[in-house]
Formats: structure tokens, sequence, C-alpha cells
């Protein structure tokens, strides 16, 4: 019997474990943290070993295949040690594609997945199709395939999950932008997360579709390397360069396979950064043969993501706004170019990387503040303080709420978009935007 190890046992872990016992392989679970309670239930009924807070060497390098959660990176000491063993490491993702023969709706991107991955999902069932939401959102591929298959899947793909993807093929790939992020996890090597978002193309045949972002210059120089099979669905703002959707003179337009357009004012989603998801979405959908008038009405009555430039409410005339998805500064670029009024900003967390000179003129043009919510701001303080703007420096979030109250002015908006990731002072994105609301609505 072949045995595999599962190095995590959260959503994907655990969904792998199911799905490879239910396969008739010899299943281990590690985690080096504790297990939730769910997942530990999960692991029981299907009668799978477990361990948790600690890796037991030998039962993971028996293995001959290990399914790595994407949290875990290549630097951690266990999985130096499967590498040095020449041990094979996929992701779940990966494992999950080999038991299914549905169609693989996949998008990734820097910015954006998570909008447009739920906005596809959205539109799929509105138009009454077979669909599952899964990846970086939605429940675990792998449980999915087990035990709740579907005739589509819409997957939000993380860099981290694509670096352990080989021969997994998207029927649709969605490639929204590159710009850095996760720099940390790839050596400071900006080409090395590049090529990892570029696996989205991997497997790709005749018969399959590639979409993406025209105007990105990292995409348009990374095509050049490659022999593209797939059908080339390029999207921007206006009409350019072979681009198949665009805004032209207020119309939200799809020119192939079949001609689609509605106003541009009637989207739900607001925003530039928006209209290229609201794109690729619509493309996505029309390539799937889903009718136009299903199309139309879910782009105009789609609700959002939470933590993603989701309005709290108004308080003394300052409208407070969550974007904690807003890991990167790219993601932060769109959120104050998104906002007409003046903008206190709150900055902070764990960088990663992070050049803040891309969002420095939009902070000179429109911030009235700048409020740093992180276990170590210096790196903030060190950037940002040169130019005169008044800063608060928070080390939690009612810290920082009643900071940003008190800097704020009628007709203002508090913008929660921090650039960084949360896990210096919180349990995650989730975690950081849920404390924020509640902070904002007990004010």
């Amino acid at each position: 019997m072949k045995r595999i190890a599962i190095l995590g046992a959260g959503e994907s872990g655990a969904g792998a474990a199911v799905l490879a016992k239910q396969k008739g392989f010899d299943v281990f679970v590690s985690d080096m943290s504790a297990i939730k309670d769910k997942y530990k239930q999960m692991l029981g009924e299907h009668h799978i070993e477990w361990e948790e807070s600690h890796h037991t060497a030998e039962k993971i390098l028996s293995a001959d295949e290990i399914i790595k959660s994407p949290g875990i990176p290549d630097t951690a000491p266990m999985v130096q040690q499967i590498i040095k063993k020449q041990i094979p490491i996929i992701s779940e993702i990966e494992f999950a594609g080999r038991y299914t023969q549905s169609k693989m709706i996949c998008i990734t991107g820097s910015n954006g997945k998570t909008t447009t991955t739920s906005l596809i999902y959205h539109i799929f069932r509105e138009a009454g199709y077979d669909v599952g939401l899964a990846g970086n959102i939605g429940r675990s591929l792998a449980l999915q395939v087990a035990e709740d298959p579907h005739e589509y899947y819409v997957i939000e793909l993380s860099s981290f999950q694509l670096d352990n993807m080989y021969d997994f093929r998207a029927n649709i790939a969605v490639l929204l932008n590159i710009t850095p992020d996760h720099l940390d996890r790839y050596d400071y090597q900006m080409q090395n997360y590049v090529d990892a978002k570029m696996h989205i193309l991997q497997n790709q045949t005749e018969q399959d579709a590639f979409i993406y972002w025209n105007d990105d210059p990292i995409i348009r120089r990374e095509l050049e390397k490659y022999d593209i099979k797939a059908m080339q669905c390029p999207f921007s703002l206006v009409k350019e360069n072979g681009s198949i959707a665009y805004i032209e003179e207020g119309q939200y337009k799809i020119e192939y396979p079949t001609p689609f357009n509605m106003e541009q004012e009637a989207l739900a989603l607001t925003g530039k950064h928006n209209i290229y998801n609201s794109l690729a979405a619509g493309i996505a959908s029309n390539l799937s043969g889903i009718k136009k008038e299903v199309i139309r009405k879910s782009l105009s009555d789609f609700p959002g993501v939470a933590h993603r430039l989701e309005k709290v409410c108004k308080v003394g005339g300052v409208q407070y706004i969550n974007d904690s998805k807003a890991t990167n500064v790219d993601a932060c670029w769109y959120a104050l170019e998104s906002v007409t009024t003046p903008v206190v900003l709150i900055l902070g967390g764990l960088d990663k990387g992070n050049d803040y000179n891309e969002i420095k003129d939009l902070v000179i043009e429109k911030c009235r503040g700048l409020v740093f919510l992180g276990a170590d701001n210096a790196k903030l303080h060190e950037f940002f303080d040169p130019l005169g703007i008044p800063t608060a420096d928070t080390q939690s979030m009612r810290d920082c709420v009643d900071a940003c109250y008190s800097m704020a002015q009628p007709g203002d908006t508090v913008l929660l978009s921090p650039c960084c990731a949360s896990f210096d002072l919180f349990q995650n994105m989730a975690d950081r935007g849920n404390q924020f609301k509640e902070m904002v609505r007990n004010l």
C-alpha cells in the first residue's frame, strides 16, 4: 500500500487526507500547531492517524509522497529533510486533480483573486451550474472531490499552491496581475514569484482558455517566454492590442465567443481594479456558455467580498472601510485610488519586503493622517515620517481605531488597507478585519 504523509491539518490538509484514505492510501497527518477540533473529528471519523504540535520524522520520511499545506515554507526543517530525501512534495490541489475530470476555472494574481473567484462562482451558481468553490476560499477541493463532487470548480490559487502543482490542468486559467508580494517566501527574488504565478499556464491545451490583463507589463514580458497553446483572452480598460474585453463609451464589452455588453454603471463592483475583476469574470462565464442575461444580472447584483473595500458604517460623518485583504502595496494603491475623500490610512503588520514608493504619491495627495498598526512599525516610520503627514503608532486594534477616530474629520474616510500580512498581531487577515469592524461599530 502506497503511503502518503500530509503536513498541515487545516482545510486543505484534512481534505487531502480524506481523499487519500478513500483512494486506499496509508495516510498519516502531522501538524506542528494544534489541530482544530472540527478537523480532528473529520480525521477520526475516517480512521486517519494524526499528530499535532510536533512532527515524527520517521513516520513522515517513510512516505512515498508528501502533501504539504501551502502555508508551510520550504525552509521549514521538516520540509528540508523531505527535500534532502527526495520524496515528492505536492499540493492538495494537485492531488485532488488526479481524481476528477471536472472543468477547472482557476484564478491567480497578486490582487483581486478572491473577488474574481467569488464573482465567477456567483455567476455560475446563478446560471444553475453544478459548481464548487475551492482553493484559498471555500471548502477543500480534495474533500469535495471525495464527498461532494461537482461538474465545475472555481478555484482561487495562490503562488504557494502553484509552486507544488505539476500535472494539474486549468481548463480556464485567469491571471489578473503580477506585482511584488510574498517576496519573503521567494528569496526576495521577484522572478521566483513571477515564475510561480506563470505555473497556471502549465499543461493547457488548444481546448483551454487563458484570460489575462493585457496592460500588465510583467505578464506581457513573461508571455514572450511561453508557447501558449490555449485560446488567449486578454482584457484591458480600453480596447487595444487585441483585447477581447474592455470599457468603451461607458459600455462593458466582450467581443467573443458571444458578443456581450452592458452599462458600466450597472456593475455592482466599483473602482478601476474591480473593472478588471468584472471583465475577467465575464469572459470566464461567457466562455462557459452562460447566458447573457444571467451574466448581466450577476455582474449587477454581486454583493462583494468580506474584507475587500467593505464599507463598515459611518460614525460622526466619517466612512469606515475594511480592506484587510490588502496585504501588499499594490492592493493598497487600488484602494486609495478608489476613495474620493480625505483619508486616514491604517498601515502595518508583517512586512513581506514591501516597497512603499508605489503608494507615496497617493498618500501625499489623499491622506490626512496615517495610523500604524503592527508589532514593529519602524520601517513605516522610516519611510512615511519624512512626508510630514500626522502619524500615530498603535499595537492593538482598539488603540488603532481610537487614533483614527481622533484624527478623522466629518467627510473623511478611515481606510484599513494595511499593505502587510496580519500574523504579527492577529490570527489572519479575517481576524484583523473582524476586529476592525467590531471596534468601529462600538465607537
